[in-house]
């Protein structure tokens, strides 16, 4: 049994719900100058949660070393309008990552969060482009200068499943 959304609850993440084929683009090694790319798919499926002021997406990664699961919980802050999302990695299940934090304009959803990387602070930032609904685009790109350049490493594209 699903739960009504809120009459006024945010759309911005409405694209997402339902099943997805994914592929995957990701970095081998992050912020060291590599090039390598490694290519796989997976899948992922994402419901409303909250009245329609959040949403919880769950990940099946098909990488070539072996699969794991990753979930993405997103929630809504009607006063700042802004979007947390914060994910955990099966792999690691008593850690879940510090949440990257934005919004979204003219469809493109930025987000950003303040983290570490093997000892070094980094600036995270996830883009979501969604002009395109049917098949949207997500960007993960790491920061060692507060922003000034950055450095893609990971980048999934999506078709309905």
């Amino acid at each position: 049994m699903a739960l009504e959304t809120v009459q006024y609850a945010p759309s911005d993440f409405d694209f997402a719900v339902g099943d997805w084929r994914v592929k995957h683009r990701r970095l081998k090694d992050r912020l060291v100058g590599s090039d390598h790319w490694t290519e796989f798919d997976g899948s992922m499926s994402t419901q409303k949660i909250l009245g329609g002021y959040g949403n919880v997406e769950d990940n099946l990664l098909r990488l070539p070393e072996g699969e794991y699961r990753a979930v993405a919980v997103r929630s809504f802050d009607p006063q700042t309008h802004q979007w947390s999302i914060w994910w955990l990695d099966g792999r690691f299940p008593g850690k879940m990552d510090i949440p990257v934090v934005g919004q979204f304009n003219e469809q493109i959803g930025t987000f950003y969060a303040e983290d570490v990387l093997n000892g070094t602070p980094i600036r995270v930032r996830f883009i979501w482009w969604t002009r395109d609904p049917q098949n949207p685009r997500w960007e993960q790109a790491f920061s060692e200068d507060g922003g000034a350049t950055w450095e893609t490493n990971w980048t999934m594209e999506f078709s309905r499943a």
